[in-house]
């Protein structure tokens, strides 16, 4: 700036939102006529075939466009659990769009590998390797700070003091659903760490006395995982309450495990420093993410993102295509009958770009925005997949307490209105995961595949009686009766409220 830094967190305020407001006027026009001709049709619910890859001239046209937007206002940003599966293509697809990116993170991903006995499949390097490579290759230097955002808060505030960052976003917490149910300990973990840390950067951000864009990254298990009776609205319902008034309030919250019940807290507090202290915030509730690497992480081995396979952190679909590229069981859970959102690693950092370059304004209610590309029926992609690769499927006794069926409708409109144009599930996308698994199969520990941590006493006694792996037809068989019994049955959601 050529008059220089203001000289007071006032002035500073007031600074950068004059950046804000001075966003050139062609872009509001942009985004004036999205917002009055998009369809707002454009949510969607399960899709029963793959769509293909977009063509390479709409694709680069969307990355322009974003990249000029990126390099016209390029921002700080702190990118809190950078060395995570998602954090770290983030912070390298910020970095390659012109922001000036810092990665804060305590390494306790990597510490986790070594209790479970079990690291990535891929050969992730030290963090200082890695940031060194991203040097090497792309001329932009990111900073690695270790500090755990849970424990270390004064360190956390001097920190935001000395690099004043526009944005601040948040994936430090423990991400895994099974990791948090395995124990008492590992609960325990989760709701200390995940808690202490969200609260730390809020309550950081205040006492900084900067004007701070929180953007978080979240998940649909917020929402739970029955049937809801219909869309899924992006964070908020409108409801009448009794006496006939009219309110607005968050969705409820339903969650499914302790890591879901952290992120269902989480909104609380960005609930509170919004109204208390005006904080800018955005939480994208996140789908389930697939994939490996993105254009940033292929560029050099060093820069290669991590991929989990293990019962407790490896996401299905990621399971799945290594099961198939080493011909192992693909393990679908009870009847493969949940219904789930999912989204590409590369769309992840694309939509916290588009979260970071699109803040709230001052005085705006905290933005949810579903972070999601489409939805698919578990067992239809084990299938879609077996039959692609010939991979034999495996139902396994389910360890989750969770309905064996439901259906799930998402409204992603905001990220749409934003440009986003998602990656969806494609055959020869699957073939990129295969390639990577098949290059690192060496690696694997193949008794790490199975499930060990199971929901509750019942769980655990069930497939302590019955077995971890059930007869497919056995399975097939109960998959069929729950689909009768859901056909038969008056729609009731799952908060007991007559559809």
């Amino acid at each position: 700036h050529a008059l220089g830094p203001p000289s007071s967190s006032s002035s500073l305020r007031v600074h950068r939102q004059r950046e804000r407001n001075s966003a050139p006027a062609t872009m509001k026009i942009i985004l004036a006529l999205a917002l009055a001709w998009c369809p707002l049709t454009a949510a969607f619910s399960g899709r029963n075939s793959a769509r293909a890859l977009k063509t390479k001239t709409r694709r680069a046209s969307a990355s322009a466009t974003v990249k000029m937007m990126a390099t016209s206002n390029p921002k700080k940003i702190i990118v809190m659990g950078g060395d995570g599966f998602c954090g770290w293509p983030t912070a390298l697809h910020l970095s390659d769009e012109g922001h000036d990116v810092v990665i804060v993170d305590n390494l306790s991903r990597r510490n986790i590998d070594t209790e479970l006995g079990c690291e990535s499949l891929t050969p992730i390097q030290p963090m200082e390797v890695r940031c060194e490579a991203w040097k090497e290759v792309s001329g932009k230097e990111i900073k690695f700070v270790n500090l755990d955002v849970a424990q270390e808060y004064a360190e956390m505030v001097q920190l935001l003091q000395e690099e004043k960052p526009d944005s601040v976003v948040h994936f430090a917490e423990q991400r895994a659903a099974p990791y948090s149910m395995r124990s008492p300990k590992a609960k325990r973990y989760t709701i200390d760490n995940n808690l202490s840390g969200t609260h730390n950067v809020m309550c950081a951000v205040v006492e900084s006395e900067l004007d701070i864009h929180v953007v978080h990254l979240g998940t649909m298990g917020v929402y739970g995982y029955g049937t809801s009776g219909g869309e899924i609205p992006e964070g908020y319902i409108d409801v009448i309450l009794p006496g006939g008034r009219s309110s607005t309030i968050l969705h409820p919250a339903y969650p499914g495990s302790i890591y879901h019940a952290t992120k269902c807290l989480d909104a609380l507090l960005f609930q509170f420093y919004n109204k208390n202290d005006g904080l800018r915030v955005t939480d994208l509730h996140q789908g389930i993410v697939w994939g490996t690497n993105t254009p940033q992480t292929i560029k050099d081995d060093r820069l290669v993102n991590r991929f989990d396979y293990d019962g407790d952190y490896g996401t299905v679909l990621n399971r799945f295509l290594m099961q198939a590229a080493l011909d192992i069981p693909l393990t679908v859970y009870g009847t493969g009958g949940q219904t789930r959102a999912f989204i590409h690693i590369s769309d992840t950092a694309r939509c916290i770009q588009l979260a970071v370059e699109n803040p709230p304004a001052d005085g705006a209610p905290v933005e949810i925005l579903n972070q999601v590309a489409e939805t698919r029926r578990v067992r239809d992609l084990a299938e879609m997949i077996s039959a692609k690769t010939g991979a034999p499927v495996s139902y396994v006794n389910n360890p989750r307490n969770e309905a064996a069926e439901n259906d799930l409708e998402v409204s992603n409109k905001k990220f749409r209105l934003l440009g986003l144009d998602p990656i969806t599930l494609d055959e020869r996308l699957f073939e990129e995961v295969i390639t990577v698994t098949q290059k690192y199969k060496d690696r694997a520990i193949l008794s790490k595949v199975m499930p060990t941590s199971y929901w509750n006493k019942k769980r655990t006694e069930d497939i302590t009686e019955r077995g971890a792996v059930l007869e497919t037809k056995s399975a097939l068989k109960s998959a069929e009766d729950a689909q009768a019994k859901e056909a038969k049955k008056e729609k009731v959601d799952q908060w007991g409220i007559k559809a």
